[in-house]
């Protein structure tokens, strides 16, 4: 088989939208495979980096600083127009109640561009879902409830913006999916799968999922620090890949990480490194020798960096011990299914902190968490049937990596 393939060009962040659509070109051309499926495909998926508060858009040298800016986004859609006679449709889930807004689409700033382009809009926190298997059987679920106007379609593009993550360290083309998790009242809280050792590799099930045929990774102005209220930099590069891991792999590169890198090296300060997670299961790779990579700019294209939130021995003390309680969890599920059967949990030093019907934990978990804050606490689903099949190996493997480090 051939190599993955991923292109890296420089684009000035002040560059018109045609000469954006000419980087962004350039950049994909090559990627044969990519454009083999999206030519042949009837109905192809898209999902952007853009749900966010309107009122809290932020720019930097006149592109969104945390989205996917509107001229990368034009790009893409217009070489898919051109490329392609496929139907487009572009979800996203809102990070607005319906009962906050129930117009369709709010909280979406490249909605007035799909409308441009005639690109068909799926709020994923509508019905309708559908709960797929994750191929080979999922690395933390096996399987996992999505919209079906996201699945059902015959290939998939992410487009992300190039950022740092307190949590992941990056979020890049892989971590974009996490936008497609529907939420309360049909799904779960996204609380429920950003969780300690659980986050990564639920991303590296939903890389398997969609499977993008295409990766674009925005950064013309990227930003470093967090997702959210970080540091702007201009690093005037765009990136396309044919495989979302490896795109990844090169895009934590340009900002300056080792893709192989993993939890306590930074800027994986908080958990594992979901690339690494998913190419340990065979599902691309964060060897840079292994992918066809080419690049008009040099790494680092800025200074990127991770904030750190809490000390060193706090964060091992939370792997420890959520890990400790997932492994809990499993061994007394049927007297714990006894007593809340169909609820969320809480679970701290085995006992059940708080409990709810609904998924969605409306106070901060530091303070739930009480007199113990250095003690994790295990959010999970108490199903008879346990149908999301978690694997709690993944628990057993983080334990045991703690014990060989002697940490």
């Amino acid at each position: 088989m051939s190599r993955d393939q991923v292109r890296a060009v420089h684009c000035d962040h002040r560059a018109s939208d045609e000469e954006v659509y000419a980087a962004l070109a350039r950049a994909t051309a090559p990627l044969e495979r990519a454009w083999a499926k999206l030519k042949t495909a009837r109905r192809i998926g898209i999902k952007f980096n853009q749900a966010w508060d309107p009122d809290k858009l932020r720019y930097f040298e006149g592109q969104l600083q945390e989205l996917v800016s509107t001229s990368v986004a034009r790009a893409t859609l217009r070489l898919l127009r051109e490329r392609t006679s496929a139907e487009l449709v572009c979800s996203e889930i809102s990070v607005f109640s319906r009962e906050q807004h129930p117009e369709l689409g709010y909280g979406m700033p490249l909605l007035p561009l799909l409308r441009e382009f005639g690109v068909e809009f799926v709020d994923g926190n509508r019905p309708p879902h559908k709960t797929y298997a994750v191929p080979g059987g999922g690395q933390m679920f096996r399987q996992l409830l999505l919209p079906e106007g996201a699945k059902e379609v015959d290939a998939f593009v992410s487009v992300q913006k190039m950022k740092n993550h307190a949590f992941m360290g990056v979020t890049l083309c892989l971590k974009n999916l996490f936008g497609l998790t529907p939420q309360e009242p049909l799904g779960r809280s996204r609380q429920y799968f950003h969780h300690l050792v659980r986050m990564p590799y639920l991303l590296a099930d939903l890389g398997r999922l969609f499977d993008p045929a295409l990766n674009i990774v925005d950064g013309l102005v990227a930003q470093a620090g967090r997702e959210w209220g970080g540091e702007p930099r201009i690093a005037d590069t765009l990136m396309a890949g044919d495989q979302i891991i490896s795109t990844d792999a090169c895009g934590a590169h340009l900002m300056g990480v080792d893709p192989r890198a993993d939890w306590l090296t930074p800027p994986f300060h908080r958990d594992r490194n979901a690339l690494a997670c998913a190419a340990e299961a065979g599902f691309g790779t964060v060897n840079l020798d292994e992918i066809d990579f080419q690049s008009e700019v040099r790494a680092p294209v800025a200074e990127f960096h991770a904030e750190v939130t809490d000390p060193r021995e706090m964060v091992v003390s939370w792997r420890r011990t959520t890990a400790e309680q997932a492994l809990y969890y499993r061994d007394h599920q049927r007297e714990l299914v006894d007593r809340h059967a169909g609820e969320y949990i809480l679970l701290q030093e085995g006992e059940v902190r708080w409990h709810s019907p609904d998924s969605t934990i409306r106070e901060s978990r530091r303070v739930l968490s009480g007199s113990r804050p250095d003690q994790g606490m295990y959010l999970k689903l108490v199903d008879p049937d346990e149908a999301e099949g978690e694997h709690y190996e993944v628990y057993e493997r983080a334990l045991e990596d703690i014990r060989q480090r002697q940490l």
